[in-house]
């Protein structure tokens, strides 16, 4: 009798496991992959999505962001992509131009979540490549100035300036209160950034022809470098790359620099790494234009990171149940309690509260007032390339003009294929 027992009670056991198995294989399997520190966060998410849809699972798969490009790019060749992704906003093109990604504009259209209306424009811009749109953006990221103070408020400068020049005297005040050894701003030679923002405030094109080549001797981009180079002339910001600075916290702290232009994955670090009693001797502002009397504040470039969905994806439909909830403003707003990322629809600010800090309001203000570089798959390396020419200059190896023609014949070089592909793709048409 008890054997009879003991083998009912195993074949119940292995019959209810098999039921669970099979309920679990019934399931819809969505593949994400989240890069960096945001593929590890976002399992915070999942138990609630299933709970809501508890006929699909979601597999997070956590991609180094050093290794992400290329496990993208290999995914891609090898028809191995995942259902849906993070990806980078500058990432958008490439991935489009390789059509990787499906569109979304049909099932924008079809939601009644007003994503159009509840971004900030010129985030929303980054995915929109030939008219259509191909990601839905998921946290934000832009630059501007985190700054001392105490160090400003002793320059006797309005604050905070509304132009370069005003900009200009503040850093001079600055720098002479200093002295020898200290600085009024730290930029990093090796940082593409802040040449190009300041491009993009004079209105330089940065290239032209429809993006087959470079513009950068344009007077408006040249006015923009020659602004940023004499800054260095001038030895208000020290010539150092990202390798040659100490400790970038402990630095601001002592007043080696008062200001440094960066981006909001600072406002945790300011917070954690300076001490105590410098946390009410940083703040942070919107950049000003090159006039006074031009749109304040002036143009940051457009940042972060985007929800798109894959050409290839073996289940979309509930995919996008997935990127449409974790752009709902509520898990956009707990997805930056847990990973301090800046959502990307303004609702969303409001329920973190946002918008009521002194530190991260300024952000709100800047991101109204942001620019995506070119669209276009190089774009990148041009980038590179913009910064080794700045850094040409000024080290002395060459002049300005003659650094902007390099750079333009160097831009050429990196797009003759695309020139090319592109005369290909008209002549098809004729």
């Amino acid at each position: 009798m008890k054997g009879r027992d003991a083998f009912a009670c195993a074949f119940l056991i292995l019959a209810n496991s098999a039921c669970g198995k099979s309920h679990a294989d019934a399931r819809t399997t969505v593949r994400f992959w989240g890069l960096g520190r945001e593929g590890e966060v976002v399992r915070e998410l999942v138990p609630a999505f299933e709970k809501r849809h508890p006929e699909i699972r979601i597999e997070v798969q956590q991609i180094p962001f050093t290794a992400a490009h290329e496990k993208l790019l290999t995914a891609f060749v090898g028809n191995s992509t995942p259902d849906a992704a993070q990806l980078g906003n500058t990432w958008v093109p490439e991935f489009v131009s390789l059509h990787a990604l499906a569109p979304l504009d049909a099932r924008i259209a079809r939601s009644t979540a007003r994503y159009r209306e509840d971004s900030f424009p010129g985030i929303w811009d980054t995915n929109v490549v030939d008219g259509k749109t191909w990601g839905l953006p998921w946290y934000v990221d832009t630059r501007l100035l985190f700054y001392r103070p105490d160090l400003v408020a002793a320059a006797g400068v309005r604050w905070p300036p509304r132009s370069w020049g005003e900009w200009r005297a503040a850093m001079a005040g600055i720098k002479r209160l200093g002295g020898p050894g200290r600085f009024a701003i730290l930029l990093p030679i090796d940082e593409y950034e802040q040449p190009v923002i300041f491009g993009l405030q004079t209105g330089a094109p940065l290239l032209s022809s429809g993006g087959q080549r470079g513009a950068f001797r344009d007077p408006r981009f040249r006015q923009a470098m020659a602004f940023y180079l004499d800054l260095y002339a001038s030895r208000l910001a020290p010539g150092l790359d990202r390798q040659g600075l100490a400790n970038l916290y402990q630095q601001f702290a002592e007043g080696y620099f008062a200001m440094v232009i960066t981006g909001p994955w600072n406002l945790g670090e300011f917070r954690s790494r300076l001490p105590a009693a410098m946390q009410d001797r940083w703040a942070t502002a919107p950049l000003p234009p090159p006039k006074e009397g031009m749109p304040y504040p002036g143009l940051s470039l457009a940042g972060g990171s985007s929800l798109v969905l894959f050409q290839h994806a073996r289940h979309p439909e509930a995919a996008w149940q997935w990127l449409e909830y974790l752009s709902e403003p509520a898990q956009q707003a707990r997805f930056y309690e847990l990973s301090g990322d800046l959502p990307s629809r303004p609702s969303a600010w409001q329920l973190a509260r946002l918008a009521a800090d002194p530190k991260t309001a300024p952000f709100r203000e800047q991101l109204l007032h942001v620019a995506s570089p070119p669209k276009i798959p190089e774009w990148e390396r041009i980038a590179t390339r913009v910064a080794e020419c700045a850094e040409q200059v000024m080290r002395g190896g060459r002049d300005l003009d003659s650094a902007l023609a390099a750079l333009d014949a160097d831009v050429d070089r990196i797009l003759e294929k695309r020139r090319w592909m592109l005369d290909r793709e008209k002549g098809a048409r004729r």
